[in-house]
């Protein structure tokens, strides 16, 4: 009780009739002693657990931490002045590349631009887009897979084709990304820019199709430079004059930094390679040991490797018909002579940072780290520079004539881009290949990686079933080597990686991967029958499929009619898996029809085993309503195999073209016809 509250009681009647404290009194003040200890020992408690929180040390990430107030891309816009933004929809880091050009060249014509990922983005925003004077969203999307939108891009496909929204207002223009070997042919910058119409926003400009089969970054520059005269009529604006080159991250060296804290190779979070802990993903990838790495070809050259990753212990989970991605990373030897061309010491520790204060992307890449580390884990330093590479490399020759050279091919003049075709593309010149043609160039290390693009995951079919190996995924690949038009010798990222990861002793190679889900997938009820068409490595899924089938069958399930064609150069050469195949024959699992291409003078190949076998085809998906799968060569082998299909429903199914090709659409859509193939 607080003194303070109690009746005043006068001094000397308190000292000759009663006791300072009473019974009562000493009960409640024993009461309050005991809650104040606990009180003190409750808060002493917290305040040990908090300082045991402490005691860790914040690692570095370059994983986006902002709230969805901070990613505001509305408040960034208003609060720096900005009318332009351009949100990309990129699985392999192109149309976020196109979109930051985009953006960057919006200083030239008054819109100054920003770059936004859909993903880390209130998409409803753009309802108050128009609320900015002379505003522009433009949107640089790739089409993926099926016909589906990137992963970053799912979100807002799925918002503006179930909402009614109102975007009147709205200025826009669309750039797709895509490739006409496949079927849906850019199929989501085409629907997004239809459905941003359909909902009230203004076209300022056409669509525009990048084709990445033939020459998508030729596609871009010839729709970009009508593009901005467009936007400068839309806008009643003028261009500033010519480009002026800008730098987009500064660089920051830093020898001080302790090895706790550099980044040597991981994806997102600091020491992740080293300090596993699930879930894995493409942030989170598993350091996984090569448990098995052999070569399935006989003879003949070429090789083809059968890898099996151990995944014990990592909590993933596969199905036949997923996909394994991995992070390669770029040989030794070009990362040397890359860092001689450019003078460079590869052992300085270096950051990069973002100019521009309102981006969420920070850094271009893990930061800080060195230019070993970048060049080897995260640059794709083989990929084919894009013209403005060769713009920006210009600025760095001595020789005027090699400044005019990379100028030249950079242009969009018609001899400027047919150069560029055949300099750079036909001949297959990596940015260290360009270096070493044009002697006088000698960019900063720190500008070539900015430049450069990030360097992707390669995916792989799985070529196993869970239910025979639940802690071990299979990957079939043929190892990429070629010559080019300069004489020179080209090695596959990924594959030549792969291939030196021997298996040798009880020290496992490891490397990073995930696992990536498909819809590629066998039917629900096991006695569907199935056709599966897949020459070379398009054998890969099926391998999946067949293990599942016999697997069905030995627990005494009832599997439906499987059909195997498949198809390569010689059988004494690059029959794959060629024992296994013959065993499940054997076994009554399948049926398999091989077509061996050069085993005879005139050449055999799966489609011509499919036009032979109408009968059976139109059995098995027409009578029987069964599924069929194609995997392999997009460009080719896909198409042709599409249209034989197309033959048998029109021939034996009495079909017109016209109700061929919708029973075909009818089948993707039930899932009875699924492709995974690749260009």
């Amino acid at each position: 009780m607080d003194a303070q509250t109690e009746p005043e009681v006068p001094p000397v009647a308190a000292a000759t009739e009663e006791p300072f404290l009473g019974p009562l009194d000493i009960v409640l003040l024993l009461v309050l002693v005991a809650g104040a200890a606990w009180y003190l020992l409750k808060n002493k408690k917290k305040e040990a657990q908090t300082s045991q929180f402490k005691s860790y040390s914040i690692q570095p990430t370059a994983v986006n931490t902002m709230t969805m107030a901070e990613n505001s891309f509305i408040k960034k816009l208003k609060s720096s002045g900005r009318r332009l933004v351009v949100f990309y929809g990129s699985q392999t880091g192109t149309a976020e590349e196109f979109a930051g050009r985009l953006a960057k060249e919006g200083l030239r014509y008054q819109m100054k631009g920003m770059v936004a990922d859909p993903e880390e983005c209130d998409m409803e925003e753009l309802l108050t887009l128009k609320d900015i004077d002379k505003s522009l969203a433009v949107f640089c999307l790739a089409t993926y897979g099926e016909g589906d939108p990137t992963d970053n891009c799912m979100e807002f496909y799925e918002w503006i084709q179930n909402n009614d929204v109102d975007f009147t207002g709205l200025n826009y223009a669309v750039f797709g990304l895509g490739n006409k070997t496949y079927e849906h042919y850019n199929k989501v910058g085409i629907y997004v820019d239809k459905r941003l119409e359909e909902l009230g926003a203004s076209r300022v400009f056409e669509l525009g199709l990048g084709d990445d089969d033939a020459n998508i970054e030729d596609d871009f520059i010839t729709w970009k430079d009508k593009f901005w005269p467009a936007v400068c009529d839309h806008f009643g604006i003028e261009s500033t004059g010519d480009e002026v080159l800008t730098r987009q991250y500064r660089l920051l060296e830093q020898p001080e930094t302790s090895p706790e804290r550099l980044y040597t190779g991981e994806v997102a979070r600091l020491h992740s390679l080293q300090t596993q802990r699930p879930p894995f993903d493409a942030k989170n990838p598993f350091m996984a040991p090569i448990k098995i790495n052999r070569e399935l070809h006989k003879s003949g050259g070429r090789s083809c490797m059968h890898i099996e990753f151990d995944i014990e212990g990592s909590k993933m989970r596969y199905e036949a018909g997923d996909h394994l991605a991995m992070y390669p990373v770029n040989d030794s030897d070009l990362v040397t002579r890359l860092g001689k061309l450019c003078n460079a010491d590869l052992d300085t520790i270096f950051s990069l940072i973002n100019t521009d204060t309102d981006s969420s992307k920070k850094h271009p890449f893990p930061c800080p780290t060195t230019y070993k580390t970048a060049l080897t884990h995260y640059l794709e330093i083989t990929a084919l520079p894009r013209t403005h590479i060769l713009k920006e490399l210009a600025e760095y020759c001595s020789d005027e004539k090699d400044k005019e050279f990379l100028r030249f091919m950079s242009s969009t003049a018609p001899e400027g881009k047919a150069k560029y075709q055949e300099w750079v593309q036909d001949s297959s010149r990596n940015i260290v290949h360009v270096l070493e043609d044009v002697p006088s160039c000698h960019p900063p290390i720190d500008h070539i990686c900015e430049l450069l693009p990030r360097l992707q995951p390669r995916y792989y079919s799985i070529s196993s079933s869970s239910k025979l190996y639940p802690t071990t995924v299979h990957v079939t690949a043929v190892l990429v080597k070629y010559v080019t038009k300069t004489g020179r010798t080209n090695n596959g990222v990924a594959t030549t990686f792969l291939a030196q990861k021997k298996v040798n002793g009880e020290s496992l190679p490891r490397v990073p991967i995930f696992i990536r889900k498909s819809q590629f997938r066998l039917p629900a009820k096991t006695e569907t029958p199935v056709i599966m068409v897949g020459p070379g490595t398009g054998l890969a899924p099926f391998r999946g499929f067949i293990q599942e089938r016999d697997f069905n069958k030995q627990e005494g399930k009832e599997i439906g009619q499987t059909v195997m064609y498949f198809g390569c150069r010689k059988r004494s050469e690059d029959y794959i898996y060629e024992e296994e195949l013959e065993d499940y024959v054997k076994r009554g699992v399948i049926s398999l029809r091989t077509a061996f291409s050069r085993d005879q003078p005139q050449k055999v190949y799966v489609t011509h085993l499919l036009e032979e076998d109408m009968d059976l085809i139109w059995e098995v998906i027409g009578v029987n309503k069964g599924h069929f799968y194609i995997c392999g060569d997009a460009k080719n082998m896909a198409t042709d195999v599409r249209n034989i299909l197309l033959k048998v429903l029109q021939s034996k199914g009495n079909m017109s073209e016209s109700e061929a090709t919708q029973y075909v659409k009818k089948m993707e859509a039930q899932k009875r016809y699924s492709a995974d193939v690749w260009s």
